[in-house]
């Protein structure tokens, strides 16, 4: 089979939905091409975790990607899905679809849709669902607990194609979700492979050296006993203040913020909403000639950052600046000497060990003092150690930041394809050789 795609030209309009689908699409009632299963809760004195009974769920707590997780059983069930029912949440949030990977218990949640497979195909409208989220989201607000009932779903218009055009749609889009979801499964993976290499390389536990141009690993057998654990023989414990300078950011007013003018990069905890340890830039930027009226600093680039007040410290958002640049007073900085200390070694040091957290006073506006800062203890291999050991962990990064890339840009043809397939914008037509 080969799939052929063409632009569709002549439409017509679900209106209660506002969306437009080809004129050769039935408009249906939900309820004439499915059967609607409302989801009721078990007696609790039936649930448990060791798998009696059929999984359970309550709601999309559990919701995966594509399927859910249950963790709860019940010996009981009451109202249950079969396998390829399409499970929506009917009570806030509204909305959000999963499929039944198999036969199990619903709870008042959730809804189970189960199309007629001789006019529907489950994996199609499992897409289109998607494609209506926000405005099911609308009409749940409209009533006084934020849920959508069966009335609703039954009632609701639906485009119908044809059979073997939801299956070619279908098959499209869940070929581009599976290449989405191995994509996420190395992601983990990596994340995996960074975390255990961290555990070993920056305790000294796994070692590397050079041999020959090459870098080789080996296993450490001689420790000494520190204040901070077991290190080998030939690092040292230094304080923080001892190979960096510890700097704080500057509380700007109100009428220099926002401004979009200046070379140089005005850093907000907002800005290091991102994956990239990185930050090249901000949303707003500043002149020198404010920084002068301000007597505000600029601070190189490799300088470490992250939050030291609020909410935000909980986090553990470490970041490098990569440009010259100046920050607000949430946020610290460690400026590392470079004679004594690798920038990267010194980055995945507190990334791996230090819970900036646990680090803040207990407060209602938990804050991170310079002093405590300053007097961190480090272990530090020698120099050439460092820059080895950073080398390896910023080659699993650069992996880790290429899969992100590929997902990000999966989600996107997705996405592209949804908004044109489903509303038939876009047309499939099969053809048989």
């Amino acid at each position: 089979m080969m799939i052929a795609f063409y632009k569709e030209t002549k439409f017509k309009e679900i209106s209660e939905l506002g969306i437009k689908v080809p004129e050769d699409w039935e408009v249906v009632k939900l309820r004439e091409i499915a059967e609607i299963i409302m989801g009721q809760s078990p007696p609790s004195s039936t649930y448990n975790e060791y798998g009696e009974g059929l999984p359970f769920l309550q709601g999309k707590a559990e919701f995966g990607y594509i399927y859910p997780n249950p963790v709860k059983y019940t010996t009981k069930p009451i109202k249950v899905a079969e396998k390829d029912d399409i499970l929506i949440s009917v009570r806030a949030p509204v909305g959000d679809v999963n499929i039944a990977p198999y036969k199990l218990c619903i709870g008042r949640g959730l809804a189970a849709i189960r199309i007629n497979k001789s006019r529907g195909h489950y994996l199609f409208y499992f897409y289109w669902f998607q494609t209506i989220k926000s405005w099911l989201e609308s009409l749940g607000k409209g009533s006084t607990f934020q849920a959508i009932t069966k009335k609703d779903l039954e009632n609701l218009e639906i485009s119908l194609p044809s059979l073997e055009e939801q299956k070619a749609i279908a098959e499209i889009l869940s070929t581009i979700d599976k290449a989405i979801e191995k994509t996420q499964e190395a992601i983990e993976k990596t994340e995996k492979l960074k975390k255990g290499l961290m555990q070993k390389l920056l305790t000294g536990e796994i070692r590397i050296k050079e041999e020959n141009g090459k870098c080789v690993f080996y296993k450490e057998t001689e420790f000494q006993d520190t204040e901070i654990g077991k290190i080998p023989k030939d690092w040292e414990v230094v304080k923080l203040k001892d190979i960096s300078k510890v700097v704080s950011g500057f509380a700007f007013p109100l009428k220099y913020q926002g401004k979009r003018r200046g070379e140089y990069p005005f850093i907000k905890v907002n800005d290091l909403n991102f994956y990239s340890k990185y930050v090249y830039g901000a949303e707003n930027y500043i002149d020198m000639e404010d920084l002068k009226q301000l007597r505000a600093k600029i601070y190189p680039r490799d300088t470490i950052i992250f939050p030291k007040i609020g909410m935000a410290v909980f986090h553990n958002k470490y970041r490098i600046l990569k440009v010259e640049g100046t920050f607000d007073n949430n946020i610290a900085g460690i400026i590392a000497d470079k004679r004594k200390v690798s920038i990267e070694y010194l980055y995945y040091f507190f990334s791996c060990n230090i819970d900036l957290g646990k680090l803040a006073s207990s407060t209602t506006m938990p804050s991170i003092k310079k002093s405590t800062l300053e007097n961190i203890k480090v272990p530090l291999p020698p120099l050439e150690e460092q820059k080895r050991v950073a080398e390896v962990l910023m080659t699993v990064d650069k992996k880790m930041e290429l899969l992100r890339k590929k997902k990000e840009l999966l989600e996107k043809v997705k996405k592209w394809f949804m908004q044109k397939l489903l509303t038939g914008e876009i047309r499939v037509r099969t053809k048989l050789f």
